[in-house]
């Protein structure tokens, strides 16, 4: 019988491990249930619960009630329980090997804190079992009981994590202070803080780079933009040389960025364009109004705030705070800062910059396409001038700027250009991505799974995006037929020729397509959005 509960034992592990990994992942991805979104998650993905795992339930549970006291009934069971847990472990291998993720997980202390308590979970029962290996209805009981803690390891991690939020929250407040006290005794550190629903990080590795002509400028690292993020950043990268510090401020509720800019203290503020990101988590529009002007109210009297005066959110806003406040703007002229003359190829964006007390026009190139990415330069460059950095200075950092992996990035892939904007994607985005590949010559292919977390507007603003690509482009690949309806409608809305209308379920497959469209034409690929890994169409 020893044999047989080895097998079991080393089968379940495997089995729980890589299960374990996936659902750890989605906690992570979700920011460890803020906002509930973990359990949001697993009530979108229920039907995941129809799997394998049902079946080692079912045998557990017909040796619980009929086969406890039939030795060799139960030995043969127990071997084909062990089949089955191997299957389960091996199905989810698989399922993580083929994710194409943009986050992996990352195993940092809190994960490896949570994986203790998972196997401390784990053990418990199987000790028991151990200590009662003569008494079969015990051994069923408990592997009854852990094949429904594999079924339902999602909500196994959930507890797991419950289990340990004293612990983290013991671990978050003593790096909290750290930082705190880092930023405190740091008398000369200028601090800027920068939100909106869209371009973030963006805005803040463009401000970075012109900035660091002069400065030595500290941006949170990539999308670091949480408590904990901020925390890190701090602790971790800040030191005695650190002239600026950039903090990204993500939101999903109100009061978040008010909190974040309680923890930093920013003196200066970015707030990039207001939309409908996360409008299901806010609730309504001038929520998601409101929550990114915390920002903008947090800061002093003596600092400056800049403010994009093409975002009708922006301009109707009635703030309550005093603090100075720097217009940018292209198509609005009663700004402080001006872009025109906006000309976009192959190589990058060409415009002039005009400031409200200097007529004269000043010429800026820059290798990063798009309209929305004038606006962070003229963002960077307000607050450039404003610490002292001379136009001349500013124009030969702008050119230095490089483009961000994944938003909006030019490269020659093959034998045809991608311009690869496949981290995320909102209305403003999506709406500028597409009037870039209207501008470049050749054939104009979009390539899109779509837009998600948008709330009840999802499906209507999918449908326009769809409108958009039907004027710009020549062939539209979308990916995910469900999905997709709502753009292939807007696409069919426009008059898109049905036949130009191409649908895979997977992005992978897109390539060879337009690999082949490339042996005949100069293409130009757009890659509009990457859906996220907590994304399951099924």
């Amino acid at each position: 019988m020893i044999w047989i509960y080895i097998l079991l034992l080393l089968t379940y592990f495997y089995s729980v491990f890589y299960k374990s990994k996936r659902s750890i992942h989605m906690l992570q991805q979700n920011l460890y249930n803020e906002n509930n979104r973990y359990l949001k998650w697993v009530l979108k993905n229920i039907q995941d619960f129809i799997s394998i795992d049902i079946m080692v339930v079912g045998l557990s549970l017909v040796g619980v009630f009929v086969i406890y006291d039939l030795e060799f009934v139960s030995i043969l069971s127990m071997l084909i329980m062990s089949i089955l847990f191997f299957f389960v472990g091996y199905s989810w291998y698989k399922k993580i090997t083929n994710d194409q993720n943009k986050k992996k997980l990352v195993v940092t202390a809190r994960v490896k804190r949570l994986i203790v308590t998972l196997t401390i979970l784990h053990l418990l029962p199987l000790i028991v079992m151990i200590w009662n290996l003569e008494n079969m209805t015990t051994v069923w009981i408990v592997l009854l009981i852990e094949t429904l803690m594999l079924y339902f390891n999602r909500i196994v991690v959930f507890i797991a994590m419950l289990i340990n939020m004293p612990i983290e929250k013991l671990v978050y407040y003593h790096y909290k202070r750290l930082a705190q006290k880092k930023m405190k005794d740091m008398t000369n550190l200028k601090i800027i803080g920068i939100t909106g629903s869209y371009g973030k990080t963006s805005s803040k590795n463009i401000l970075a780079e012109i900035l660091n002509i002069k400065y030595n400028a500290l941006p949170t690292p990539k999308n670091l933009n949480t408590f904990n993020g901020l925390i890190m950043t701090v602790n971790n990268h800040m030191d005695k040389f650190t002239d600026i510090f950039i903090a990204e401020m993500g939101a999903y509720v109100r009061g978040e960025i008010a909190r974040l800019c309680k923890l930093v203290k920013p003196k200066y503020g970015i707030l990039t364009t207001i939309g409908t990101a996360h409008l299901e988590s806010f609730g309504s529009q001038e929520n998601i109004q409101k929550g990114k002007f915390e920002l903008i109210e947090s800061l002093p009297p003596d600092g400056f705030g800049v403010l994009n005066g093409d975002d009708p959110l922006q301009v109707s806003y009635q703030r309550k705070n005093k603090v100075r406040v720097i217009w940018i703007g292209i198509e609005n002229k009663d700004v402080d800062v001006r872009a025109e003359n906006i000309k976009c190829s192959a190589k990058g964006t060409s415009f002039d910059v005009v400031w409200k007390d200097d007529k004269k026009k000043y010429p800026f190139q820059t290798k990063l396409l798009g309209k929305h990415n004038v606006y962070n330069i003229l963002s960077a460059i307000a607050c450039g001038k404003e610490f002292g950095i001379e136009i001349e200075e500013l124009q030969k950092a702008v050119l230095k700027v490089q483009p961000i992996e994944h938003r909006l990035e030019l490269k020659k892939l093959g034998n045809f250009y991608q311009i690869d904007d496949a981290y995320n994607s909102n209305p403003v985005g999506a709406k500028n991505a597409c009037e870039i590949l209207g501008m470049m010559p050749g054939m104009k292919i979009m390539v899109t799974p779509g837009m998600i977390e948008l709330g009840e507007k999802e499906e209507e603003l999918n449908e326009k995006f769809g409108e958009q690509i039907a004027e710009v482009a020549d062939l539209a690949i979308l990916i995910g037929e469900k999905k997709t309806e709502p753009i292939k409608e807007g696409l069919l809305k426009k008059g898109f020729d049905k036949e130009k209308i191409i649908i895979f379920n997977d992005v992978r497959d897109a390539y060879p397509f337009i690999m082949e469209k490339a042996y005949e034409n100069e293409v130009y690929a757009l890659f509009e959005n990457d859906l996220p890994d907590t994304f399951n169409e099924k």
